[in-house]
Parts: C-alpha cells; sequence; structure tokens
C-alpha cells in the first residue's frame, strides 16, 4: 500500500474512536505518533555514526520496544502503557543544560502532546498501520513529504481563523529570492509549521560539499512558533528532512523586550509570513518603541525583523494591503523601514492565494539592511489567463513566479513592473499601496451586474425618450 493510503486508513481508524473529536484532533494524534517513530528511525542512524550513542528515551518508551510487534500489547493494556507510563515520563524527561538538545527536543513535544484515542484495541490497528511506512529508505522519506503537506493543509482548514497556511510557491519563491547562503543564520520567527525553514534548508543543502557544510547548516535554521500544534509539526517535519536537532522554539517571539536581544541574537537572512489580522495580548505592544506600540500582530513582527536583521542582511515576508495603505503607527514603521533599510521590492499578488483561508489581498515585501531607500520596485504577479482570481481548486502555482525571477536581475518597466521613487513617497506621507500606471485597470466588475446596470440605464432612457416625446405632441397641438 502507498503511503499516502497507509495515511488515509490511518485517519479512518481514528474516526471509529469516541475519543477523537474533529480534523485537529486527529491530526494532533497522528503527528506525535508518527514523530516517536521518525525519532525510533534516527535514533537507529545515530547508534551507527556516534560511537557510545545512548538513547535520550527510556529503553522501554522506544518505538521497537512496545510498538513494532504487530502482535504486541492491546486493548487496555496499551491504553494504560500510554497514559500512565509513554506520555508522565516523557512529559517529564529530567533535563538541565548540559542534557543532549534531542533529549529537550523529545521532552518539548510530548510536553505539548495528548493522547485523545480511547480505544486500545484502534490504538494498535493504528500503530500497526504506521509500521508498515519505513522512514530509513529516502524513498519513503521522499513519498511522506507529498503526504506530510497534505497533513499541513488539513490541519490550517481544521484551524482558527487567523492560522493560514502559506502556499509552498509563496514560500519557496521567497527563499528563492532571498537566497541563503551556507554560513548564514536563517530565521522565521513565526515559524508555524516550518514551511519556510524547509525551503531554505532544502535551498542550502544543495550548496553542501562536506561534512563542515553540513554541520554548518545543521545550526543556521531557527524557528520560533507560540502554538503547540504548529510547533509540533515543525520540529517533525525538520527531524524528517535530517535536521537531527531542530532549532525550533515553543514561544513567542512578541514576548520579549526589542531593546533585550543582543548583537549574537542578530540573523542573516529573516523569511516569514507573519500572522495577520491577528491582535496580541494585553501589554506585548510594550515590547517595541514607543512610536511602534500597536495590537496587530503583523506590525510588531516588522518592528522585530528589523531589531534582528545583521548588517547587510535581508528579508522576505507576506503582509495584507492594509499594510501599505494604513496611517497612524503604520506610518512610523514604514518611515523607520524606509530610512533605515532599503525596501527594494515589493510583489504584489492578486485576490485568492489564501483561499479559502482569507481574501485579504497580500504583498511580498523584500529589504534589506545594505542602505536606506532610494526606490521601490513594484511587481504586480498577473493572474493566469481566464482566472477571475485563485480558489482552493486553482491555486497560484510554482512555474507562475518564472517571470518575476527573469526580470528580478534585470529590471525594466514593463506592463506589470514600474518603480516609485523616495520622494514620491515621502509626499503620499509613506503611503506604499501605488497602483500600476502603466496598464489600465480592465476590471470591470460581474457580468450580471453590469448587465443590471445596462438594463437599468435603458429602461431610464426609454422613460426619457417617452417624456420628450409627450412635449413634442404638446407643442405640435399647440
Amino acid at each position: 500500500m502507498s503511503v499516502s493510503g497507509i495515511i488515509k486508513v490511518v485517519q479512518d481508524i481514528m474516526r471509529q474512536d469516541a475519543g477523537v473529536d474533529g480534523d485537529a484532533q486527529r491530526i494532533s494524534q497522528l503527528v506525535w505518533m508518527i514523530f516517536i517513530k521518525i525519532f525510533d528511525a534516527k535514533e537507529e542512524e545515530w547508534e551507527l555514526l556516534e560511537k557510545d550513542y545512548t538513547s535520550v528515551i527510556p529503553e522501554k518508551l522506544r518505538w521497537r520496544n512496545w510498538a513494532i510487534d504487530d502482535e504486541g500489547i492491546t486493548g487496555d493494556e496499551l491504553m494504560n502503557f500510554i497514559n500512565n507510563e509513554l506520555f508522565p515520563q516523557l512529559k517529564d524527561l529530567p533535563i538541565d543544560e548540559t542534557s543532549d538538545r534531542r533529549k529537550m527536543i523529545v521532552r518539548a513535544v510530548f510536553e505539548d502532546s495528548y493522547n485523545y484515542m480511547k480505544s486500545g484495541t484502534l490504538m494498535r490497528q493504528v500503530i500497526n498501520k504506521l509500521n508498515q511506512i519505513d522512514f530509513q529508505t529516502q524513498k519513503e522519506r521522499h513519498l511522506f513529504n507529498d503526504i506530510y503537506e497534505k497533513i499541513l493543509r488539513d490541519l490550517q482548514s481544521a484551524g482558527n481563523a487567523g492560522e493560514y497556511y502559506t502556499p509552498r510557491p509563496v514560500t519557496q519563491f521567497i527563499v528563492d529570492i532571498v537566497n541563503p547562503q551556507i554560513g548564514e543564520t536563517v530565521l522565521d520567527p513565526a515559524c508555524g509549521t516550518g514551511g519556510f525553514l524547509i525551503c531554505a534548508l532544502e535551498n542550502m543543502r544543495k550548496q553542501v560539499k562536506n561534512v563542515d557544510d553540513e554541520n554548518r547548516l545543521q545550526k543556521s535554521i531557527i524557528g520560533i512558533e507560540k502554538k503547540p500544534m504548529p510547533h509540533m509539526l515543525a520540529m517533525t517535519n525538520m527531524i524528517l528532512h535530517d535536521i537531527d536537532a531542530p532549532r525550533v522554539r515553543h514561544d513567542n517571539s512578541l514576548a520579549k523586550n526589542v531593546r533585550e536581544y543582543k548583537p549574537a541574537d542578530r540573523v542573516d537572512v529573516i523569511v516569514t509570513n507573519p500572522p495577520f489580522g491577528g491582535i496580541e495580548e494585553d501589554g506585548i505592544e510594550l515590547n517595541v518603541p514607543v512610536g511602534f506600540r500597536t495590537r496587530e500582530t503583523a506590525d510588531l513582527f516588522l518592528v522585530l525583523m528589523m531589531h534582528l536583521l545583521k548588517d547587510r542582511g535581508r528579508a522576505g515576508l507576506v503582509l495584507p494591503d492594509g499594510f501599505l495603505f494604513g496611517e497612524g503607527v503604520k506610518t512610523n514603521i514604514k518611515k523607520e523601514l524606509l530610512e533605515n533599510f532599503n525596501l527594494h521590492t515589493i510583489v504584489r499578488l492578486p485576490n485568492g492565494v489564501f483561499e479559502p483561508y482569507t481574501g485579504i489581498k497580500t504583498n511580498l515585501l523584500f529589504f534589506d539592511k545594505k542602505g536606506t531607500t532610494k526606490e521601490i520596485w513594484y511587481y504586480e504577479h498577473p493572474l493566469p489567463e481566464g482566472y477571475k482570481k485563485y480558489t482552493k481548486t486553482k491555486p497560484i502555482r510554482h512555474e507562475e513566479f518564472k517571470p518575476e525571477k527573469e526580470w528580478w536581475d534585470n529590471r525594466v518597466e514593463n506592463d506589470y513592473a514600474w518603480k516609485v521613487s523616495i520622494d514620491e513617497i515621502k509626499k503620499r506621507n509613506y503611503n506604499l499601496d501605488i497602483k500600476n500606471p502603466i496598464v489600465e485597470d480592465l476590471s470591470y466588475g460581474d457580468p450580471e451586474e453590469l448587465l443590471e446596470m445596462y438594463n437599468k440605464h435603458q429602461s431610464e432612457l426609454q422613460e426619457y425618450r417617452n417624456q420628450l416625446k409627450e412635449e413634442l405632441q404638446k407643442e405640435l397641438v399647440r
């Protein structure tokens, strides 16, 4: 059976369990089980590669010792083991500053995990199905990457408002343009399930030429995520991509005062899609300077990014239209960005990129810390021919960014690209919502609405004709 087939069967089995309520719990249940199975496969590798490697998980709790035998414990005995031994011990693994980082990761994952299943018989069926996936073979891992992406999309569908799955073509385009290099540190301060981190990892792994390069890569990808489920998914995803001890912290990036960050905390590259439309808890805004204080999450993340970027560092991020034309605090943030950073490019995305999660129009902003902004280039990403907007069934695709990539290093104004000087932006009081001046807006509206309007005008015109005809007839009678 294919990997996708196995995952589908597993989810169908979970639907029969009285303790698993809805997609979010089903995915959470699946992920902790996948994590501990993947971790066990990685430990087999570490045992071969590392002399004197000792498991960071107590022997009885390792997947190979309680789950691998299809005829192993089941029913009440299995549920008793999971609820009263596995979870309590892994949630409370003893750690200190000298502990193996991999041990800290196991504890962090299980601290935020729960066993929702109540039937030990169904649990055994799930375990036996998962045992059909061999995470030690590159082929199975590669196949599972696609399934993992589907799990992430399913999670977003089950999530709360404001939790959006960033389409892979968008994350890939941003990372391709920012182009992180071996030896540089890459940060996503709101990493969610790790999409940007994985794209950066895959980009940098192509540059690995020796063991030293791989060792630098292992330490160069950094993520922070405040919600437990996405954090657990990001950790699992990184391990699946051969990062032995992922540096993905379960924390709120905005909870620390920006003044407390030291030079050692700064990074070379930041790529992110900060949550927008959300409101942070009371007091969070006090962690940024007075003129930048707001409850709008995306704005606070941009202020944080400006503090965390090294000299000559660079960044790419997703922001909603509201930031471009917003006033007040948003104006202060934009002024700071343009005066102390080079905001060189804004890619304007059309409607529907984040459907069905939100219809808000979004933009991709690219800036670096190499001087002030002299001009901003805009590129209006066109919809494919015949599209009115992107939808869930007609999403944005990787190949659609090819024109931007071809234009990027040889910039000329065309039907989709134009530039605006900093003087013009200052005259506009830092309003960055600048429409394409080269091509007229050909969006005339909904055809049915236009037809209704046309018929209304025709009816009114006929009334005027009738009135005029009556007036002429009166004049003739006189």
